[in-house]
Order: structure tokens, then C-alpha cells, then sequence
């Protein structure tokens, strides 16, 4: 990501974030970790989830080093984490339901809101003015004004008989609560709130989800009227969808399903979007495992015209051919897939895993689709983040209180944080990705 807008310290602190800036540069004042000598880039910061004490952890990716500790960020147990437009400012998505705005320069939370009992991650608008959270409890989507964090928009994810026909009962604008029911309680009619999985942002201030409970897809569209989204339903798209992600070009929407084998896509260049099966049965005729973690697919690997993701239960790296949408190959890995992330340059890929295999990490060549390495940073890694052009990859590993880095051609180990409980790394260049 380029960022070469500097910035003094009283320059760089208006009350709200320059959505259209590139940059942003400040001297850090007073970091309970390490002092920097200079002004540090915001495109040279990330944060780490410290998730047993809810406290946000900012780093330095090319000093490989810890700048401050945020604290006070409530329930971070499965968090989630993007940034504005300029690197600046972080959002905090809790299980809890809050969603906090944390200043990466002054290392301080501007803004926090509790807006759910249940919350499970969130997205920014391509032009970083809307921040959108996906939650359980109650089910549906919460739209933010970036800058100042007031509801914009409430859209509840009813399903049942009905759900289809009122509009009114499909999305509230910001002026109050819809009425017709409670946290996954019955409305009238026997409407239900179903748990919300897979958001992310698209084009145009648009963003794309999944319905858990109500086995559907919903592309919300909030460039006329950002208080009124107008919705896209695209209902019996399989069974439980669990996750999803958009293709790094935006074009397609993936979502993985629990309740069946394969996946639904939508193609979303389309005038008239709809929903199609691919990977149907992937796993039929053998005997699944037990499936010990969900693998998440908002690491999805894409590179070239591969794709690579985890089979559910089972102990391989599926290869999907992107043109036809059509699988290609299997690598057989250590244990049960839960990360599957491409290197930025699609020449590796890495995975991670479910118990028991935890403490593992395999790195797989593109080119030969073959495992050339198996690591063991630690006990319970649960995340991975590559630098933005891929020479370093932060490995997250809970239960040995750190967090290590490695040299990602040398696969040797270059550093290493501790932190208490590190869960997920997010960097700053995420800023400028789609989908992340």
C-alpha cells in the first residue's frame, strides 16, 4: 500500500478520520512499549487481539515490535478488525456486540458502542464511510457512520412466512429498533431473526452476507440512501452457510456451507444476481471426520487461477480451477484446515489447523501443489498475517503467550512477541483490499 502523506502531530488529530487520505503520519506520544525516534507511517502499523484481557495490541511490521496496548475493548474472544481508508483508525468488532474506534496514533479508543448481545465480525464500505457489523444477537447487519460511529442503519435478517413480501420488515432505518420481535424470537406471522455470517464490503457501498438460519444470501445497497439499504434476497442457496468471502476483483461471492457439501456463488456482475452450486459433493462417498473447528474462508487463497481452501473434516487443501469454478486437485495436509492463506505473491500458500494438529503450520508450493514445510511456532496458532508484499508472515500462538515471526523464503524465525493470548493480526494494508 503507498502512503507517503506526512503529517505533524497537531495536523494529523482533527476529530475525525481524512477518509481521503492515503496517509497519515504522527510522532506516537508516550508508548508503553517501545519509542520510536521518528514519525511512524500508519502503512507500517498492525494490531493484535490480546484475547483473554480485551486489550488491542499495536505493532510496528518493519521494526517487528509492540508500540502500545490498548485496553478496555470488552469481549475480543472471536474479534475481528478493519481499518479506514488512511491506515488510521481501527475498528473492533467483540463477540459482546461492541464495536470500537481506536486511534492507532494516539493509541487511544475514540468512540465504542455496544450495538448487539452477540456479535461476530464486520466490513468498512469501499469508500470507508460506512462501517457495517454482522450479528447473532439479535440477527441482522448494523450500518455506522465511520466518523462518529452513530447507527445509520438497521437491517434485521427476518425469515419465515412473509419475510419476502413487506419490505418494512426487511430493513429500519436508523430513527429507531424494528418492532416485530426480539433477538431470535418469533415476530408476527412466525418471523425469525436468523444469525448473520460471511459480511463484505463490495463496489459502491454495498455489502454482501449470509443468513445462517434462513439459508440465504442478501446483498444490501446503500449508495442512494444510506438510512434505506435496498435489498437484493437470493433465498435456498444450501444449507447453513457458515462463512464467505468476496474474490479479490469483487466479482463473485463464495459461501461455504455446513449443513451440505459444496458451496454457493454468486456472480455479482451480473444485472441480475443469482445463486449457483459448485463443489457439489465433494466430500460424498467417504466417511467424514469430525469436524473439530470451522475452517474460516475470509483467508480463502487465490492465486493465479487457483484457488485453495480447507475441506470441511478433513485433512486436506482443496484446488479449484477460478475460470470454471470447478475442482482441480486435493493436497493432503498435516490435520483439519482452518486457515488457508495465499503469500501476496501466490507463490505459497499457508495453513494452519483444528486440534489436535494446533501447534502446526505447513507451508504448500503453488506451482508443484506439494507441502515443502511443516513449522511449530507454538501451541494453538490461530491466525496468520502476511506483510504486505509477503517477505514476513506474523503467526498468532495462543497458549504459548506469543506471537512469531518468520522470514517466509528462509521459513526461518525472525522475531518474536509476547503477548498475553494473541488471537487475530490485522495490518494496516488491509486499508486497501476488498473483502478485508
Amino acid at each position: 500500500m503507498k502512503r507517503r502523506s506526512l503529517f505533524t502531530l497537531a495536523a494529523a488529530l482533527p476529530a475525525f478520520p481524512l477518509l481521503g487520505s492515503l496517509g497519515a503520519c504522527a510522532t506516537v506520544p508516550d508508548p508503553k512499549v517501545a519509542s520510536p525516534a521518528e514519525p511512524i507511517g500508519t502503512g507500517d502499523l498492525g494490531v493484535v487481539i490480546e484475547r483473554a484481557r480485551g486489550t488491542l495490541a499495536i505493532v510496528d511490521t518493519t521494526q517487528r515490535r509492540v508500540l502500545a496496548e490498548v485496553p478496555g475493548l470488552g469481549d475480543l474472544s472471536h474479534a475481528s478488525v478493519v481499518f479506514s481508508r488512511d491506515g488510521r483508525f481501527a475498528y473492533v468488532f467483540g463477540r459482546d456486540g461492541g464495536l470500537t474506534q481506536v486511534n492507532l496514533l494516539t493509541q487511544r479508543i475514540v468512540a465504542r458502542v455496544m450495538q448487539a448481545g452477540n456479535a461476530i465480525g464486520g466490513a468498512i464500505s469501499a469508500d470507508g464511510t460506512l462501517v457495517a457489523a454482522q450479528n447473532y444477537t439479535p440477527g441482522g447487519v448494523k450500518v455506522f457512520d465511520a466518523r462518529t460511529l452513530a447507527l445509520v442503519a438497521d437491517i434485521p435478517a427476518w425469515y419465515g412466512p412473509g419475510s419476502e413480501d413487506s419490505p418494512e420488515r426487511r430493513a429500519a432505518p436508523s430513527s429507531g429498533e424494528s418492532t416485530l420481535g426480539g433477538a431470535g424470537a418469533a415476530g408476527d406471522g412466525g418471523l425469525k431473526r436468523s444469525r448473520v455470517v460471511g459480511l463484505v464490503d463490495l463496489p459502491g457501498r454495498r455489502f454482501a452476507f449470509s443468513l445462517f438460519d434462513a439459508d440465504a444470501i442478501w446483498i444490501a445497497d446503500l449508495s442512494q440512501d444510506p438510512t434505506r439499504p435496498q435489498l437484493t434476497q437470493l433465498p435456498g442457496i444450501g444449507r447453513q452457510p457458515y462463512d464467505a468471502l468476496v474474490t479479490p476483483d469483487g466479482r463473485h461471492y463464495i459461501a461455504g456451507l455446513f449443513g451440505e457439501d459444496g458451496l454457493a456463488l454468486v456472480d455479482l456482475w451480473e444485472p441480475q444476481p443469482r445463486v449457483r452450486r459448485i463443489l457439489n459433493g465433494y466430500g460424498r462417498g467417504q466417511q467424514p471426520l469430525p469436524v473439530y473447528k470451522m475452517p474460516h474462508l475470509r483467508g480463502w487463497a487465490v492465486a493465479g487461477r487457483h484457488a485453495y481452501l480447507p475441506a470441511i473434516g478433513r485433512h486436506e487443501v482443496l484446488v479449484v480451477d477460478t475460470s470454471t469454478w470447478q475442482e482441480v486437485g486435493r493436497i493432503p495436509v498435516a490435520g483439519q484446515p482452518v486457515f488457508v492463506i495465499a503469500r501476496p505473491d501466490g507463490r505459497q500458500v499457508w495453513v494452519n489447523f483444528a486440534v489436535p494438529d494446533y501447534h502446526r503450520v505447513q507451508v504448500i508450493d503453488t506451482p508443484s501443489q506439494r507441502v515443502i514445510d511443516t513449522l511449530e511456532p507454538g501451541k494453538a496458532v490461530l491466525h496468520l498475517e502476511f506483510s504486505p508484499r509477503g517477505e514476513q508472515v506474523w503467526i498468532s500462538c495462543r497458549d504459548d503467550q506469543r506471537v512469531v515471526v518468520y522470514d517466509t523464503q528462509r521459513r526461518a524465525p525472525l522475531a518474536t512477541l509476547a503477548l498475553d493470548a494473541p488471537s487475530g493480526i490485522f495490518f494496516t494494508a488491509r486499508a486497501a483490499r476488498m473483502g478485508f
